[in-house]
């Protein structure tokens, strides 16, 4: 509650806006159950009566009901609104509430328990999807699909490339691959080009066994360390100077199982948002879209019609400078007044978001955060293999908890 009834000199000299900041800063406000009652600047305990229907907000002013105008009421709750509001678009709170969730204990212990056979042999699996290249001429290479299949491996192993040769063989002895090559040729299989192609290839293969399961998704990004550096001259002190290099996955994941169904990789300083929209594309080329959160970084125009096309409800906070003009996009007054006027509904959504950075603690917990390779085509070739490595070992998850089937398909959406 706000109170107060000092009234400005030159009140009629200001716009609606204006005038609804100083109503918010001098004059009462009270949240309803059905709305918000804004005290009028004349006094004697006069109130204006602001509520929210069909995506729409309106007042019982003559200003509103008379002009169809936007109102000076209506500006003051949602600046009373804002206040309440944190950056991260959640309620301010007085004291903090500890939530918790439940875990499946016995169908976890089943799928960590026997985690890494299951991972080999889905990885056989999901291997056996790719065609060896065509030999041309040169040295007789090692076949494609093993290499994959032991650079995954070695990711997964979190060891050196010389400590993880005991893994290999283990996989040799299990008949899951014919031959054993040297670490040295899987480090050199590390560092092509075209080896990022056939992993993102992978990650879409390996999040399709849970397309029935997830609706909803969340976008975001996190970096990974790298042994690279930059430097430059700093002509003030006199000295050069140098920063660690880092990487970015932007990645879009499902919030119920944490699958990531499709990531880009950028240089640390990459911008967020210019990434939506392939991340989007490509995931609802295999999956049906009802609710994409994001945080703030995402926030525009264009990203919102973005996700409405792909079929979806966008749930992105607004910035406190945004004053909910549409600028022609009907999708973001629409999600603007949702924002403001019912935001308890709204944050109750776009509380899964959370889940996009449980992802990331998964990977940086299991795989670690920082990449060991040393060139830049090797690090990014790393940081998707963390990532494929995540969505098998999600789906030997749901193979436990659910009872799904492990087998990796590619089929197209529609037929």
């Amino acid at each position: 509650m706000i109170t107060g009834h000092e009234k400005p000199t030159n009140w009629k000299q200001m716009n609606r806006e204006e005038r609804g900041r100083l109503i918010n800063k001098n004059l009462k406000i009270l949240k309803t159950p059905h709305g918000w009652k804004v005290q009028s600047q004349k006094g004697n305990n006069n109130y204006y009566f602001v509520s929210y229907n069909k995506h729409k907000s309106k007042c019982t002013c003559p200003d509103c009901q008379i002009r169809r105008n936007k109102c000076k009421h209506i500006y003051a709750v949602e600046f009373y609104i804002k206040e309440r509001i944190d950056d991260e678009g959640n309620k301010v709170r007085t004291r903090g509430i500890k939530v918790s969730y439940g875990q499946e204990w016995k169908a976890y212990d089943k799928a960590q328990t026997n985690e890494k056979l299951l991972f080999m042999k889905l990885l056989k699996d999901l291997c056996g999807n790719l065609i060896q290249p065509e030999y041309k001429f040169g040295r007789p290479q090692l076949p494609f699909s093993e290499m994959v299949f032991a650079s995954v491996l070695k990711v997964y192993s979190t060891f050196s490339l010389r400590r993880f040769m005991s893994d290999i063989k283990i996989a040799e002895h299990l008949e899951l691959i014919d031959s054993i090559p040297s670490y040295s040729s899987i480090g050199h299989f590390m560092q092509k080009g075209e080896l990022a192609v056939t992993l993102k290839y992978l990650i879409k293969l390996t999040s399709l066994p849970l397309k029935e399961v997830e609706k909803d998704f969340a976008v975001d990004s996190s970096g990974f360390a790298t042994s690279r550096f930059a430097r430059w001259f700093d002509h003030k002190w006199g000295k050069e100077k140098k920063y660690k290099i880092w990487l970015k996955a932007h990645i879009c994941s499902g919030v119920k199982t944490n699958i990531i169904t499709s990531v880009e990789v950028t240089e640390g300083r990459g911008a967020d948002s210019p990434q939506l929209s392939s991340l989007i594309e490509e995931t609802s080329q295999n999956f049906k879209l009802d609710e994409v959160s994001c945080d703030r970084a995402y926030s525009s125009r264009k990203n919102l019609e973005l996700i409405e096309e792909a079929g979806a409800l966008p749930l992105i906070p607004f910035k406190r400078n945004v004053t909910g003009r549409s600028g022609g996009s009907p999708i973001w007054r629409k999600m603007y007044a949702y924002f403001l006027y019912k935001h308890d509904d709204f944050l109750e959504m776009y509380h899964k978001r959370s889940n996009v950075e449980t992802c990331f603690h998964m990977i940086k917990t299991k795989f670690r955060d920082n990449l060991r390779s040393k060139t830049k085509t090797a690090q990014i070739n790393e940081l998707l293999l963390k990532i494929l490595c995540h969505n098998i070992c999600c789906v030997i998850q749901e193979m436990a908890e659910m009872g799904i089937r492990g087998e990796f398909i590619l089929e197209e959406r529609g037929k």
